[in-house]
């Protein structure tokens, strides 16, 4: 009978410390946080709201430059850029560059009823910066020299006399507000000349006045010179000429005429 007693009284110990250990595993478990069997997905960055990802689905080189029709997946566009090595189907990323309606291309002989300069055309993610045909790529006309400088350094130039009844560069951008729209005349020395841009040439004048931004004058014009010419430049003066993608000018003479000196 004692037996007896003896061996229930160990086996309710047992059962005691039975009971007590799953207690405090049920404890432990309730408090520990669930275990991780996957890694939470990357966040997907945002999309760049200053450039274009797509497939294209149509492409050609001309002129230098290659035409690309993508398809971004809201929309349809024609862009032109650097020549580059871009294939039908590739997903590509271009900047937005500047939008130019009724372009006719001359050397496509076929006009687009919108097309978009770009400064670059690369494989989707890798876009590049704006590089040599800085203007017809990235809507200002290869005289800037990197995707946001729309003039040129100062250059060491020649003596420049200036114009009778004109102004110096400097000139044209300290009076530009009170000369807006006017005809104006400038003598200078050209110290980059890109042809054939958006149907017309790009010219860069100096003369040693001004200073960092008002040391350099853009013109556009149908007359054909080169880097070292001195000339006398002659035509509308625009101020604060915004053409887009972030190429925008101070002071602007348009359709000039030029004459060598």
């Amino acid at each position: 009978m004692k037996k007896s007693a003896l061996i229930f009284a160990l086996l309710a110990v047992v059962l005691m410390i039975s009971l007590s250990a799953c207690g405090e595993n049920k404890n432990t478990a309730a408090s520990s946080p669930p275990a991780t069997t996957a890694e939470a997905p990357a966040a997907v960055p945002a999309s760049d709201p200053n450039s274009w990802t797509g497939t294209v689905l149509e492409t050609m080189d001309s002129g230098g430059y290659t035409y690309v029709y993508l398809d971004t997946g809201s929309e349809k566009i024609w862009a032109a850029g650097p020549a580059s090595k871009v294939a039908v189907g590739q997903k590509v990323t271009m900047d937005k560059g500047m939008a130019m309606p009724q372009f006719t291309s001359k050397s496509l002989d076929r006009t687009f009823d919108v097309i978009y300069f770009v400064g670059s055309i690369g494989a989707a993610g890798q876009m590049a910066a704006p590089g040599a045909a800085d203007h017809a790529q990235a809507a200002e006309s290869g005289h800037a020299t990197s995707g946001t400088q729309t003039v040129l350094d100062k250059a060491a130039v020649g003596d420049v006399t200036k114009a009778p009844g004109g102004y110096t560069v400097g000139e044209i951008f300290s009076k530009g507000a009170s000369l807006s729209g006017q005809k104006v005349k400038v003598a200078g020395q050209v110290v980059k000349f890109t042809p054939n841009i958006m149907g017309t040439n790009w010219v860069h004048i100096q003369d040693g006045t001004g200073s960092g931004d008002t040391a350099d004058l853009t013109v556009t014009t149908s007359a054909v010179v080169a880097a070292g010419d001195m000339v006398v430049v002659e035509g509308p003066l625009s101020v604060n000429k915004d053409f887009g993608a972030g190429y925008k000018y101070a002071a602007i003479i348009e359709g000039a005429t030029i004459t060598k000196k």
